[in-house]
């Protein structure tokens, strides 16, 4: 028998799955797709052209989980970038954010003197708050109810916030449940300014910058490395699907087994407890325990019996928010895109996060757009380009882009289909583009799009949530998925969360997988089934 099956090969069902077998549990990863990776895969999207998918570039995957894996010595290999964001702003002028701190104040100076002057102590500012969310990042949330023990566990992680001065207290207390705008507003004066950090609180998230709790989602976004340096963004050679290929190859080297083009049906369960699960092609697996690394929308509404579960913890999973906004477009080139804005570096910009987004108002107006009609009408577009920095994705001369766009609804108003407004929004996309890089689109040789639908459809992601559920207040830490199970237990005893829908949440951090590997193991030592 199986000591634990895990449920998805995503990137943190990968993670977890290591951390088991290296501690000598016999493990069974079942992956619905012919590849591994989830949402962080790699494929052929035109001839000859290859990008990621869906998720599409890396900070947040946790220093920890790279060399517990040995990721670099499976192959893993990333690039910072030279600088971090490049905004092209309207009437030709640009905004470049990174390349040292003198570089991006001379950068802010041409906007506002007084912002370059505040860049230090606003860095320094974000920065704490960055590390006391680091510090939490592979901690288990204590469990509301859950005893002395549990008691002791929030008093561990208080503690953190005890040791900072009362200034760095309120700073996180305001990133934490104030706006981003509110924020951003308090510490600097120029509108491109603003946007260029404003950026990080709407990605992947259904929101204005004008929305209370949307800070955190900024800060979220800040709390990575790449090569040891914090806060830095980075491409990774071959794609995001090279992390997960790595983990894959580690995976196996633990003596993991991975069955692809195997969808899970059912969750077994017996007597109160998970005891297997049930592939769509009718093989019931039994295993000791369930790990899974799916949306928990997925997992409580389709795959575990209703009767297992507690009336009140359904109805709270049926209201758990998921849905992010987000359209993804991959775009082969016959040639990088010329902005009217681009400065004289060699092409430096085209290295960096492309964001066209010139104002906190304009991203404002992008949600309120999309929440009336269903989409934006001015959509905030990241555009990256790996290509510049790995021959191996396009042909040679020719590029590849990612095209990160927000907002768009997870649902369309008035029953409308996804299938049919997909293509306009496409269009509209490399609209918006074409204005700050006239002849991009001429040069566009193919495109995938992919809707929150698609989205949905191909990688699970509910309602197109990057993030397996919204990252707000009352979805995080010991809150989610839902109050009582934040410690990656379910309900069901013997069933276990190591996905995004649990903490820390989303992006490609391993973290879940790490934390619920370590709870898993935890019981099986003590004979417990959660």
């Amino acid at each position: 028998m199986l000591d634990v099956v895990v449920i998805g090969a995503g990137h943190n069902g990968l993670v977890c799955a290591y951390y088991l077998a290296r501690a000598g549990l016999k493990v069974r990863v079942l992956e619905r797709r012919s590849v591994v990776g989830g949402a962080a895969v790699t494929e052929e999207f035109h001839p000859g052209f290859r990008n990621s998918t869906a998720s599409y570039t890396v900070s947040l995957l946790n220093p920890k989980v790279i060399a517990d894996m040995d990721l670099h010595g499976h192959g893993l290999r990333i690039v910072s970038r030279p600088v971090a964001n490049y905004l092209p702003l309207p009437g030709g002028d640009r905004l470049i954010v990174g390349g040292g701190l003198q570089r991006t104040q001379a950068e802010f100076a041409r906007f506002s003197s007084r912002d370059a002057e505040r860049l230090p102590a606003y860095s320094a500012m974000l920065e704490g708050a960055a590390e006391v969310l680091r510090s939490t990042v592979l901690k288990t949330p204590p469990n509301a109810g859950g005893g002395v023990g549990e008691l002791l566990r929030l008093i561990q992680t208080a503690s953190v916030a005890r040791g900072l001065s009362l200034e760095r207290q309120r700073d996180v207390l305001d990133l934490f449940t104030k706006s981003a705008t509110e924020v951003l507003d308090r510490w600097f004066d120029a509108e491109p300014v603003k946007a260029a950090f404003g950026f990080d609180a709407v990605v992947g998230n259904y929101a204005s910058p004008d929305t209370p709790g949307s800070a955190y989602v900024l800060l979220h976004h800040v709390f990575g490395e790449v090569n040891g340096v914090k806060g830095a963004w980075g491409h990774v050679i071959g794609g995001m699907g090279a992390i997960t290929q790595a983990m894959r190859r580690a995976c196996r080297a633990a003596g993991v087994e991975i069955v692809t083009d195997c969808p899970v049906a059912e969750v077994l369960v017996e007597g109160g407890r998970a005891v297997g699960v049930r592939t769509e092609a009718g093989q019931a697996i039994t295993a000791r325990r369930v790990a899974s690394n799916l949306n928990p929308r997925l997992l409580f509404e389709r795959l575990v019996p209703v009767e297992a579960q507690p009336e009140d913890f359904r109805a709270r999973i049926g209201a758990y928010a998921c849905g992010s906004g987000t359209f993804r477009m991959n775009v082969a080139l016959s040639e990088p895109p010329r902005f009217t804005g681009a400065p004289d570096d060699g092409g430096e910009h085209l290295k960096a996060g492309i964001v066209i987004a010139p104002s906190l108002r304009y991203m404002d107006v992008a949600f309120r757009d999309a929440k009336a009609g269903g989409w934006s009408r001015a959509p905030i577009v990241e555009m990256l380009i790996p290509s510049t920095v790995d021959d191996s994705l396009a042909p040679p001369g020719a590029h590849v882009a990612s095209l990160f766009c927000q907002q768009f609804a997870p649902a369309l108003p008035g029953g409308a289909s996804w299938d049919e407004a997909r293509d306009t929004c496409a269009e509209l996309i490399l609209d918006t583009v074409e204005a700050y890089a006239p002849g991009f689109r001429a040069s566009v040789v193919a495109r995938l799009a992919l809707s929150p639908l698609d989205l949905e459809r191909r990688f699970g992601l509910v309602g197109g949530d990057i993030f397996h559920g919204r990252m707000s207040l009352d979805q995080l830490w010991a809150a989610r998925p839902v109050l009582g199970h934040g410690a990656y237990r379910a309900p069901v005893r013997g069933l276990y969360l190591c996905g995004a829908g649990s903490h820390p949440g989303g992006g490609v951090t391993g973290a879940p997988g790490h934390n619920a590997a370590r709870e898993i193991l935890r019981d099986h030592r003590r004979g417990r089934f959660g």
